[in-house]
């Protein structure tokens, strides 16, 4: 216990020193107290201060001189490897963005976030539900939940994927740890390193990491106003007879754009005559009215897996997302999550249960659709005061997909606006191949009335 607690106290330290090196307080060629000056001025121990230097040491922020004692060494920063970089050196890096998202930096506009304000979705009070939620079943809490997911929030989304006029029966659902796993347990189950699957194109930069990972070969269908180019879906399904098309129909990410009807009934009519299985993602679903059409409405889970998520309209802490297919089909996604993950989390999905069992559930998203609402509106003229140009304008969407005046190459920009503490999400990120310069940026409608985005621009 003593040398764990040594340990943190040591750690402590070095954090202390690192921060006073990144700002600038002890600078290159600085030297440091000695060992033991520094324990008699600070009450530590000599052991504990020299596993504080052998940190700093380690992370190449500090170096021992022979008979001279340690200093700052050149660059003040720890070595790459060790700490998460904040720079745009790799910024259409998939790994990149998603670091960008999970971080919290007070100080950045973050133009590229993936989510919803928290202040939107603060009125759900996920410290009002942990009494509700045990009084449901505390034993089950301590064990592992079904393979399937907990049975009544199953029930649930049956009701919920009704109101999209989709039949599905709780059989038909499996409960996954997000709507990540969902398309990872649908990756697993279906190709093997070397297949081919279509992606949109551009499209969600987290599910291009998770198919490279794989070893399966990804080819972009380029997005239209109105949902994927029909004619070079054809021509690709006969050349590459791929086993997937991930595709998102409604409020797309990056586009905005909504797959129309018409092009939802002719993929179908393609997914049938090639043999070939319609994966849509649907994350966004609360955000958008209920009648924008989907693929799996007009196909009813046949040749359509339907990938479902709280996290734009909940909380993204909770993690719960859901499959939606064929009975059979669901059966052995199931028993993939149970060899891969055991099972999701019971206590998670039982909290969004109550959630959802709440009757200001849907007054919530009522609320959240106005505030989108708004917010696009607004942001459409913000873009447009600033000359970009857009993809799509949309009535009601998370994202604006657009490009600014003069601006190329959106890398660059986003790397000179990153030096003005706004973060910008590149379109060479959303593309599958990556390294294809783009012009575009998504813009999350939330922030683009923020005067910080106006500033940095004049300054450029």
């Amino acid at each position: 216990m003593m040398a764990r607690k040594a340990q943190s106290l040591a750690a402590t330290i070095a954090d202390n020193l690192s921060r006073q090196i990144e700002d600038g307080v002890l600078r290159e060629g600085d030297k440091l107290p000695s060992i033991r000056e520094y324990a008699n001025g600070n009450g530590y121990s000599k052991n504990t201060v020299i596993g504080a230097f052998d940190i700093l040491t380690a992370n190449g922020m500090i170096e021992p001189r022979r008979g001279a004692g340690f200093f700052v060494t050149r660059g003040g920063r720890p070595k790459p490897d060790m700490v998460e970089t904040t720079t745009l050196d790799r910024a259409i890096d998939i790994v990149w963005l998603m670091r960008e998202q999970l971080q919290s930096k007070p100080e950045f506009l973050n133009l590229g976030e993936g989510f919803p304000p928290i202040r939107w979705l603060e009125e759900i009070r996920l410290d009002q539900f942990h009494q509700r939620v045990v009084r449901t079943g505390l034993a089950s809490l301590f064990r592992y939940g079904s393979r399937f997911g907990y049975l009544p929030l199953r029930q649930h989304l049956q009701h919920k994927l009704a109101a999209y006029e989709i039949e599905a029966a709780p059989q038909q659902i499996v409960l996954t740890h997000g709507a990540n796993q969902a398309m990872d347990l649908v990756l697993r189950y279906f190709t093997r390193p070397g297949d081919t699957v279509l992606v949109d194109d551009p499209g969600y930069y987290v599910l291009f990491g998770k198919i490279k990972l794989s070893g399966v070969k990804m080819v972009g269908v380029p997005r239209r106003a109105d949902g994927p180019d029909i004619d070079v879906l054809t021509g690709l399904l006969k050349q590459h007879r791929p086993k997937l098309f991930f595709t998102q129909s409604v409020g797309h990410n990056p586009t905005a754009t909504d797959t129309s009807a018409a092009k939802a009934h002719r993929i179908l009519q393609l997914a049938e005559a090639h043999n070939l299985i319609v994966v849509e993602d649907d994350a966004l679903a609360d955000l958008k009215p209920r009648q924008t059409p989907r693929i799996a409405t007009l196909d009813q889970l046949r040749r359509t897996i339907y990938i479902g998520s709280f996290s734009k309209s909940v909380s993204a802490a909770l993690r719960v997302g859901f499959i939606a297919c064929d009975a059979a089909l669901a059966s052995d996604l199931a028993d993939v999550k149970m060899l891969t993950h055991v099972s999701s989390s019971e206590y998670c999905e039982r909290t969004l249960e109550v959630i959802l069992s709440e009757g200001h559930f849907l007054r919530h998203t009522t609320h959240l659709q106005d505030k989108l609402r708004r917010a696009t509106a607004n942001g459409i003229k913000a873009l447009e005061r600033l000359g970009a140009t857009l993809f799509r304008p949309s009535e009601q969407s998370l994202y604006l997909w657009a490009r600014l005046p003069g601006q190329d190459d959106s890398v660059e920009l986003a790397r000179r606006m990153f030096e003005q503490s706004v973060i910008l999400a590149p379109g060479a990120v959303f593309s599958p191949q990556g390294d294809k310069c783009s012009p575009w940026c998504r813009f999350n409608v939330a922030y683009l009335e923020d005067p910080r985005f106006v500033k940095a621009l004049q300054k450029l």
